[in-house]
């Protein structure tokens, strides 16, 4: 089940509410969530909940187990442990495919690979599993004595099968004691709707010119690029980049919004990352949660004695690659802005600080589109086609066009869609929010209101007759 569908937007989620504000006890109200976390998981894949709730106990006890031993021997042999349960699961369901077909290439042999269904948010709940496991071993969080409330906090469906990654610490006050006010009702409804139509809206009409001219990518269906223009293929590109934060950071809005409604606050996971003027504050904008996550757990931690710099920034930016897919590409993608990090610690913040903004910026997007064109393309065939159009290469070795009439229609045709596009990117909808809410002014704040309850009816509407008829409605990240 996704948040993007008109079962889950009328019949899932208003039943949910229902049960959950009808109920007066907290211990209630959990046990309801945890039931509904449970069958959302299962609509899809009911024997994976197995695999869930396998996670969930063992984090569970081995969290308890490490609390009572931390800081002895034992204790970090515990940890060690659990942290290795979980990546061997990861592993199991998502790399052995990728593992076995390497090692056939390397070694040329023919070991038959294995098909195995990638369960659903399993990159999530394992990082926030092993997130607390080792928050236990420092200290940071109490071991949970309560099974089902541990459940609650890696099954709470908002957030299991696409995050944002949440860790314990944001939510373990909230497990056990919380108020829901019409406030938090009502802003976190309207944040779910705009996360709603950046997703069904504007996310769902940027695939549709990604898939005309690159293909079926998020089901790896790729076309055959080694004739597109220049133009087309930056063109395109620019919309795929687009499409990836508006897909997920959609999701993401639909997560915190759907948490507020149910009291609890999440933290951001996207802040605006196009507005960037480094590749280090793209970072510190994208997927917060995936980055906070490695910078906590991987890139501060002693190697050997002690923190060793240049080898944890590439273990960092491996692992974040080798997160979001088991192919080459990611991994390629991750190391490939780990190498512009480190480039930029080496040319140190003053100096780029000193960079005129335009150029900054200039520069901060070039990296990160062509990174998204890593990111795309797991087909290494298709990959090298895409390097010799977007350097304008291939007009020379193979004759292809500077630009072309197709994607001169397909420029003409989408051209608002792709300006409203950059223009949502922006905080431009923050500021006017600002001015009507935040101003002073009581008429203002009234009107606001009315105009912001006004639009998010209006886009709950408009993505509701999208969906009806819709046959283009893909999620990136359930491939993670």
């Amino acid at each position: 089940m996704v948040f993007a569908d008109l079962f889950f937007l009328y019949c899932f989620l208003p039943l949910c509410l229902l049960c959950y504000f009808v109920s007066r006890k907290l211990k209630t109200k959990n046990f309801i969530l945890i039931i509904f976390s449970l069958v959302f998981y299962a609509w899809g894949e009911p024997s994976y909940v197995i695999l869930l709730l396998l996670s969930a106990v063992v984090n569970w006890y081995m969290g308890r187990q490490i609390g009572r031993h931390k800081d002895t021997k034992k204790g970090k042999m515990m940890l060690g442990g659990t942290i290795a349960f979980d990546l061997l699961l990861l592993v199991i369901f998502k790399y052995t495919g990728f593992l076995v077909e390497n090692l056939n290439g390397l070694l040329h042999v023919s070991i038959p690979i294995p098909q195995i269904s990638l369960p659903i948010g399993i990159s999530f709940f394992t990082f926030q599993a092993i997130s607390y496991v080792i928050d236990c071993s420092w200290d940071t969080v109490k071991p949970q004595k309560s099974f089902y409330k541990f459940l609650l906090y890696l099954s709470l469906f908002p957030q299991l099968i696409a995050g944002p990654i949440v860790r314990y610490s944001v939510v373990e006050k909230e497990i056990d004691k919380r108020k829901v006010t019409v406030a938090d009702v009502s802003e976190g409804a309207m944040r779910f709707i705009v996360g709603l139509a950046k997703k069904v809206i504007i996310a769902n009409n940027l695939y549709a010119i990604v898939k005309q001219f690159y293909g079926d990518v998020n089901a790896n269906q790729y076309s055959d690029i080694s004739s597109l223009s220049f133009l087309g293929t930056w063109f395109v590109v620019i919309c795929y980049s687009l499409y990836v934060y508006f897909d997920f950071s959609g999701y993401s809005d639909m997560a915190i919004g759907l948490g507020r409604m149910f009291g609890f606050h999440f933290d951001e996971n996207f802040k605006y990352p196009f507005i960037c003027k480094s590749i280090s504050e793209f970072w510190q904008r994208w997927h917060i949660s995936l980055s906070s996550f490695f910078r906590d757990y991987l890139f501060y931690v002693p190697i050997f004695g002690k923190t060793r710099k240049y080898l944890n920034l590439f273990l960092v930016w491996f692992c974040t690659g080798m997160w979001h897919g088991a192919a080459w590409n990611y991994i390629f993608w991750g190391l490939y802005f780990g190498l512009f990090l480190l480039l930029e610690i080496k040319i140190g913040k003053k100096r780029m600080k000193k960079w005129p903004k335009v150029l900054a910026h200039i520069y901060s997007k070039f990296i990160i589109v062509v990174g998204f064109g890593i990111f795309c393309f797991s087909d290494m065939t298709q990959l090298g086609n895409f390097f010799m159009n977007i350097s304008g290469v291939s007009m020379f070795t193979h004759g292809n066009a500077f630009a072309d009439a197709v994607t001169w229609s397909a420029c003409v045709k989408n051209i608002f869609l792709v300006l409203a596009a950059i223009l949502v990117s922006m905080p431009i909808l923050q500021k006017i929010k600002y001015f009507f809410f935040e101003w002073g002014n009581n008429t203002v704040y009234t009107t606001g209101k009315m105009l912001a309850t006004a639009g998010c009816l209006y886009l709950l509407v408009t993505s509701s007759i999208l969906l009806v008829d819709s046959t283009n409605n893909p999620f990136l990240y359930f491939r993670f």
